[in-house]
């Protein structure tokens, strides 16, 4: 089945064009403020996520993470702020998580879909619930964090005094307002805001990890680490072919039009672009959700548990679970293919392609209107979900493959955090170049 990569000729090198499209915005004044202004905004966001909490002794905090695998790999995902228990190391994760609940939801709950009808009101009551789901999802995230990262030594115990509430409040404040920054900088800058937010935090990360590599590699590995920069670049260009890559199923619109007194059927052709990963991130995010809680989970139950072979079986869990051990690669490519698959379906269910295609006068050539189109679609987007979902397995698995392959053993490489990178890096682009494209039309009559 051929699969539509980017277009070759004149629009071949979508991304140069991308990147001169940027170059160009900074040329218009109204572009340039636009840029300036969400500048401004991750300046902020960086600002935030170095004001600790109530309470954080920075010596402990850094020992207890630098012994901690684990620790130390949630931590790259927060840009640092975990580390540093910032008031922003929540990040706009509890916001992510509460927009994904509410995604898979809705199509479930009748109610939300009677809302979801109702055009951009119900767009923004469901914005509105996304928000309030973050508060209690933050505050749950916030005391797991703060507990483990207690029992290992890096904070004072949690308590329901006045300092402990504190330490939460301030945690989901921090949230809150990252992700009113986000909502700034989507309605007044340029990008989405809150990929943008998490985009800072990703490469925030990267000196760190990688100085980390650096330090941790053995003497004389500078062919591994040339390596590494290789692979790094193979992904980039990996990641950027499968987020373009799509198949295009081709339509037509058959419609009557009266001229001269007599009635003629015109066709038009169009196409159904569906895409190989459709899922973006998800599948992602769903599965180093899942695959982290038992090592972090199993690391505060053998701190804390009285009973010898609970501790035993914990200990189990927080050796073979880990970042580290294979066992955690397998679950999570195992879990990224099946996220991927399910999100996809439930997304693709809520479109309603088929009946939209009916109701609009389209239809595939050699299928029928109706449920054989809705079944000649799954079935295509079930073939190409395949290629998608193997990608981001292998995308998942990048660490543990890097690391054997180029020996640098104290690098992390978040190839999901790469994903995240390249994705909105094109995503702002596209919309630096549609901002250029508005302000240079000049219309059908020159």
């Amino acid at each position: 089945m051929a699969i539509a990569m980017p277009d070759s000729g004149k629009r071949d090198s979508k991304v140069p064009a991308l990147l001169q499209a940027g170059i160009a915005g900074l040329s218009q004044p109204d572009v340039r403020n636009k840029i300036v202004f969400t500048l401004a905004m991750l300046i902020i966001f960086r600002f935030v996520a170095h004001i600790p909490v109530p309470g954080v002794d920075a010596d402990r905090l850094s020992d207890t993470f630098s012994d901690n695998a684990v620790l130390g790999f949630l931590n790259i995902f927060s840009g640092g702020a975990l580390q540093n228990l910032s008031v922003a190391a929540l990040g706009v994760y509890p916001f992510i998580t509460a927009s994904i609940v509410m995604q898979l939801a809705t199509p479930i709950i009748p109610r939300l879909r009677e809302i979801q009808s109702e055009g951009e009101a119900g767009r923004q009551k469901i914005q509105a619930y996304t928000h309030w789901l973050c508060v209690p999802l933050a505050l749950f995230q916030g005391y797991a964090q703060l507990q483990i990262i207690s029992s290992l030594g890096g904070y004072d115990g949690l308590g329901f005094d006045l300092t402990g509430i504190a330490t939460l409040l301030s945690l989901v404040a921090g949230t809150m307002f990252l992700v009113w920054l986000g909502e700034l900088i989507s309605e007044q800058g340029i990008g989405n805001g809150i990929s943008l937010i998490i985009l800072g935090g990703i490469v925030a990360s990267f000196p760190s990890l990688l100085t980390r590599g650096l330090l941790g590699s053995a003497s004389g590995a500078i062919g591994s680490i040339l390596l590494l920069g290789l692979v790094a670049l193979a992904i980039v260009a990996l990641i950027v072919l499968f987020q373009e890559a799509q198949r295009r199923i081709p339509v037509q619109y058959a419609r009557s039009q009266f001229r001269g007194g007599r009635m003629y059927r015109q066709q038009s052709q169009s196409y159904i672009p569906l895409r190989v990963n459709s899922a973006g991130m998800i599948p992602l995010i769903f599965a180093t959700s899942i695959m982290i809680f038992p090592p972090v989970f199993s690391q505060f139950i053998a701190e804390t548990a009285d009973v010898s072979w609970i501790r035993s079986v914990a200990s189990w869990f927080q050796v073979y679970l880990s970042p580290t051990g294979i066992l955690y690669w397998v679950g999570t490519f195992t879990l990224v293919v099946l996220f991927a698959f399910f999100y996809t379906m439930v997304m693709f269910q809520q479109q309603n392609l088929a009946e939209n295609l009916q109701q609009q006068g389209g239809f595939i050539a050699g299928i029928r209107p109706g449920k054989p189109t809705q079944e000649y679609i799954t079935r295509v987007l079930v073939r190409i979900t395949w290629g998608g979902a193997l990608f981001l397995g292998f995308i998942a698995i990048i660490p543990f493959l890097a690391t054997g392959l180029t020996n640098v053993n104290q690098l992390q490489i978040g190839a999901a955090g790469l994903l995240i990178v390249v994705g909105v890096v094109i995503d702002t682009m596209r919309q630096i170049e549609a901002q250029m494209v508005q302000r240079n039309y000049e219309g059908f009559v020159s």
